[in-house]
């Protein structure tokens, strides 16, 4: 919550090192018009001290610059210190001179942990008075990432020689080259934690002090437990498996109690699920090129959110190009671009906007205004959910979330490598603790909507509409937008009660049918219609999903 209000935080992943200092104002203010509440940067440790002893915090280096950028934006920030990155960089952040020294990274071994905390104090030194607790943008710090699940390859290597991963040889066993299932067991399971917490024990002595503290939640990796939040991912399109291969991410689940990448190393049902780092595209390698649709971003949102997230992480939203060290390029040892980290990203390489974004959007902006609602609500699947499998294309996919009365219904239609059926002349029945609602479904191939049922609006209540909310004011006179996108004929039904009364209709018809009224607007244009009662005047405004890809707020 926030000011004693539930939310739903979106995160987008911007690294302002693999972007021109002189362009960060303009991205995040992107960034911000896209509805993104929360940016997610890394400190790669090779970025700023390249050569041992010599930190570097200029330039397109300047941590603090960007953080005061963020804040003049009214964004918050959560902050990835590492020691261990990956993001596709050169040994996942660690610098190249670190393999020369006498102990076990990514371990509790003081020679390492000295570095580490010198590291952190840097680090600590740049964001002084940039905490939340100071008035600044920083509410959060990840420790580490992927810990006891993934690692890179130094970057020292040659064709054909056998990956030496940055991982403690320890961990090898249980290391990943990307985000997997992990079924392995962690004979050190209990080692990791403690790393974990002496990592935050060396951030918070550094004076890195945040209301929460992140953590990878994902295939085993270690957390801290009951002192940080887990986070956890989602990629349709992995280049990092040895093929191509239909995801199950475009089901429907409850990730309180089964998350995504399971199983991990903690109780999922004692935290909120976080999915944080969804991919919202993907990098190319020498040998794998899949092309991202944009249409599948806004379903795995659709997904998680109707799987029961109460938070949303784009990895990445905002792409950027990877520098070019003192000595050597700063890619990752897999075939990946040497400069381009574009990601096909919702905001380009360059800055451009993309599709993506703009679908994404919506989403965001009802998440804006009516998340407090759905982030209490529980998710009821319906009884044969379990049997749908990813390549079932032909059964409707759906989910809801409720307080036992009023909900959203989640539908998804999309799937990775695959083109289900477009879906017609369907019902899904709704059985709430005060009525049965059936609610009319129609829709193509690719698409997903929410619609929500028996919402409040202004004292009367809307039993269920076939177009999506976008956005509303508040005050005693509010105004609703609803958008529909053309193939589910749109319609608002409120629930008849004394003294309400449709007026000013324009662009829409009226019907009455038992105890409910019908509203049927006509999006060729866009169709208003304000609806009375007890006192109390809301407007309604309904447009096409075209315009509303054009909207801003």
């Amino acid at each position: 919550s926030y000011n004693n209000q539930a939310i739903i935080p979106i995160t987008g992943e911007f690294h302002f090192s693999r972007y021109a200092e002189t362009y960060w104002g303009e991205s995040i203010k992107k960034m911000k018009a896209g509805g993104i509440s929360m940016i997610a940067t890394y400190v790669f440790w090779n970025m700023h001290e390249e050569k041992e002893g010599s930190f570097k915090w200029t330039g397109n280096r300047n941590l603090r610059k960007f953080l005061q950028l963020c804040k003049a934006n009214d964004i918050q920030v959560i902050i990835r210190i590492g020691p261990f990155c990956h993001g596709e960089i050169r040994n996942g952040g660690l610098p190249d001179w670190l393999l020369s020294k006498p102990f076990s990274i990514r371990s509790n071994d003081a020679g390492y942990l000295g570095y580490v905390d010198r590291l952190y104090n840097e680090i600590g030194k740049q964001m002084k008075g940039l905490f939340f607790k100071d008035g600044g943008p920083v509410v959060a710090t990840q420790l580490e990432n992927e810990y006891q699940h993934s690692a890179a390859p130094w970057g020292i290597s040659y064709p054909g020689e056998p990956y030496d991963f940055t991982a403690s040889a320890r961990d090898r066993a249980v290391t990943h080259q990307g985000v997997a299932v992990s079924d392995v067991k962690n004979p050190y399971a209990a080692l990791g934690q403690d790393h974990m917490k002496m990592l935050k024990s060396l951030a918070i002595k550094n004076g890195i002090i945040t209301p929460l503290y992140t953590a990878t939640g994902w295939g085993n990796a270690a957390i801290v437990e009951n002192e940080s939040l887990p986070v956890t991912a989602a990629y349709a399109y992995p280049t990092w498996t040895e093929k191509a291969d239909i995801s199950p991410f475009f089901l429907y689940k409850d990730m309180t109690k089964v998350p995504d990448y399971a199983p991990i190393s903690y109780n999922p049902q004692a935290y909120p699920a976080f999915a944080a780092e969804l991919g919202s595209g993907i990098m190319s390698t020498y040998s794998r090129r899949p092309t991202v649709a944009a249409e599948s971003m806004d379903a795995l949102i659709n997904r998680c959110l109707g799987s029961a997230a109460n938070g949303l992480g784009y990895y990445m939203y905002h792409g950027g190009s990877t520098p070019k060290g003192e000595f050597y390029f700063s890619d990752e040892t897999y075939g990946y671009p040497k400069i381009s980290y574009d990601f096909q990203a919702p905001i380009g390489e360059y800055g451009q906007i993309r599709p993506a974004f703009h679908r994404l959007k919506l989403i965001h902006f009802f998440l804006k205004e009516f998340g407090y609602l759905l982030a209490p609500m529980a998710v009821t699947l319906p009884p044969d959910n379990d049997k749908i499998k990813s390549e079932n294309l032909e059964t409707l996919r759906y989910s809801v979330r409720s307080d036992g009365k009023s909900g959203f219904l989640f539908i998804n239609n999309f799937q990775d490598d695959a083109k289900p059926t477009d879906k017609s002349g369907l019902m899904v029945n709704l059985n709430t603790k005060t009525r049965k609602i059936s609610v009319p479904v129609n829709l193509k191939s690719g698409e997903n909507a929410i619609y929500p049922f028996n919402l409040n609006i202004n004292g009367a209540n809307l039993k269920y509409a076939t177009a999506q909310l976008l956005t509303k004011s508040n005050g005693a006179n509010p105004y609703y937008v609803f958008f529909a996108d053309g193939q589910q004929p749109a319609e608002l039904v409120f629930t008849k009660s004394a003294g309400l009364k449709i007026v000013n209709l324009s662009n829409c018809k009226v019907s009455q049918v038992g105890n409910t009224i019908k509203i049927l607007p006509d999006l060729k244009s866009f169709a208003e219609v304000s609806i009375e009662l007890a006192g109390k005047k809301t407007k309604i405004l309904i447009v096409s999903k075209a315009k509303a890809l054009q909207s801003y707020m």
